[in-house]
């Protein structure tokens, strides 16, 4: 059973994974085109209907290969976890049938009507768009409902040994439920915003569209800006509410080992791959422990070795998953603070560094999503339902073979959506937005622009 245990955590990890490779560009970019829609809307400047055909279609790629790696992640919980299921399934069913009757049919409606129907219905584009980020927004509040239940359950009972829901409301409430949604949202928001900027600077730094990608950077600036400021403050309001309910977590984030008030933090700290202690602390900042976990500088800390050892996380993959995190998140801002004082001075073109090094900071939001999601899951560990139901009795009785099997096909399948995905972006992200044609006539592909002449678009 313990190896069938690790292979069935490994499986469900790499699925998730894999899906949230697409679910933050999704979320950050459907806000950008409904935008761009809007003011098109308000405006009837041409330039912002082509900007949001162009990002437009690389959400639409994004999105088609995205739901598909969202429907086997379900599957997981008959075949892998039917221990948990037969245990949870009264409460974890209830959001995820809202998420697929009401989000998902939202959002799939207004797409198809967003791609169909833009030339017959134009006034419908803008409306149809932010009903799409609406659908996803909400797809995103029901599945974090389920999860939050899983991290704070509230609003149950137990009967025979099975969780009952018994407050709706509670559940939907959940304070763990709205911390997490909108620190994801805001983590969501920074994956769209460098995406855009990215690729704007790719085409910039060639003097192509020089007009069309410039207002693509400048709202995608303005969304970045605003998400770098609002995930610390989010990500500081969601680790308070964690030590409220998951103390061992939250003692976790900061390698915490010894319970106590005016907590100091350590510049330099390496928790001990044994789970028992820290082998290096240096650098003691006195009561900045206690004031990033409970927002006080003397607030209590239960400590890690006040915590049973088979009740503690995995501090070490926590600890450092969870700076990088943060170290991530200060870079971004470091980035879009300093993209914006170089457009407020009018030499953003003249950047050529940072146009240069845009592109390659693409991945690294997904990489702290990613990372957000470790803290939160791991953290969470060793209960799959806090104080509730352990991980490891939650496992079905099924066979090692059966696991490996099914573990790679899905690391070939979701692999090779991940390469088409990866592909279809690139291929049309460089080409770039197609040229108004006259009446009548097909559009065509701009040329690039001599090196040093600025090509409007």
């Amino acid at each position: 059973m313990p190896d069938v245990l690790l292979l069935s955590r490994i499986q469900f990890a790499v699925t998730i994974m894999y899906h949230f490779l697409f679910v933050p560009l999704t979320l950050g970019l459907v806000l950008l085109v409904a935008i761009m829609e809007t003011l098109y809307a308000r405006t009837k400047d041409d330039l912002y209907r082509r900007m949001a055909d162009f990002w437009g279609k690389l959400f639409v790629i994004n999105f088609v290969l995205g739901v598909v790696t969202g429907i086997t992640m379900e599957f997981q919980f008959g075949t892998n976890w039917s221990e948990y299921s037969k245990f949870m399934g009264d409460i974890f069913g209830a959001p995820l049938a809202i998420e697929a009757l009401v989000a998902f049919f939202l959002e799939s409606t207004f797409i198809g009507i967003w791609i169909f129907g833009r030339e017959r219905f134009p006034k419908l584009r803008a409306l149809s768009m932010w009903m799409v980020a609406l659908g996803t927004t909400l797809s995103s509040l029901w599945i974090i409902t389920a999860n939050g239940f899983m991290q704070n359950p509230v609003g149950y009972t137990l009967v025979d040994g099975r969780v009952h829901l018994e407050n709706f409301w509670a559940v939907l409430f959940n304070p763990y439920v709205w911390y997490m949604l909108v620190h994801t949202l805001i983590g969501s928001y920074i994956v769209g915003s460098f995406f855009v900027l990215g690729v704007s600077a790719y085409h910039l730094l060639r003097r192509q569209h020089v007009e069309f990608f410039h207002r693509s950077f400048k709202l995608a600036l303005a969304l970045a800006l605003f998400a770098t400021v609002m995930a610390p403050l989010s990500g500081h309001l969601a680790g308070l509410n964690a030590a409220k309910v998951q103390p061992a977590k939250a003692a976790a984030f900061e390698s915490i080992w010894e319970s106590g008030e005016a907590q100091p933090f350590y510049l330099l700290a390496v928790p001990s791959l044994k789970n028992d202690g820290n082998i290096i602390e240096w650098g003691k900042i006195p009561y900045l422990g206690s004031l990033l976990t409970t927002n006080s500088p003397t607030g209590y800390v239960k400590g890690l070795g006040d915590i049973p050892a088979d009740e503690r996380p995995p501090v070490w993959i926590v600890f450092w998953s969870f700076r990088l995190m943060v170290g991530l998140g200060l870079f971004f801002l470091a980035v879009a603070g300093y993209a914006w004082w170089r457009e407020r001075k009018g030499t953003l073109l003249e950047a050529r560094g940072l146009l240069k090094a845009l592109p390659y900071f693409i991945p690294l939001p997904y990489v702290a999503i990613n990372l957000g999601w470790v803290v939160t899951e791991v953290g969470r560990q060793p209960w799959i339902v806090y104080g509730l139901m352990k991980t490891a009795d939650a496992v079905s009785p099924i066979s090692i073979g059966d696991i490996v099997f099914s573990l790679v096909g899905l690391v070939v399948f979701y692999t090779s959506l991940i390469i088409a995905d990866v592909y279809l972006l690139v291929k049309h992200a460089k080409a770039g937005p197609e040229v108004a044609a006259s009446p009548g006539e097909p559009p065509a592909k701009a040329p690039k622009a001599p090196a040093g002449r600025p090509q409007e678009a």
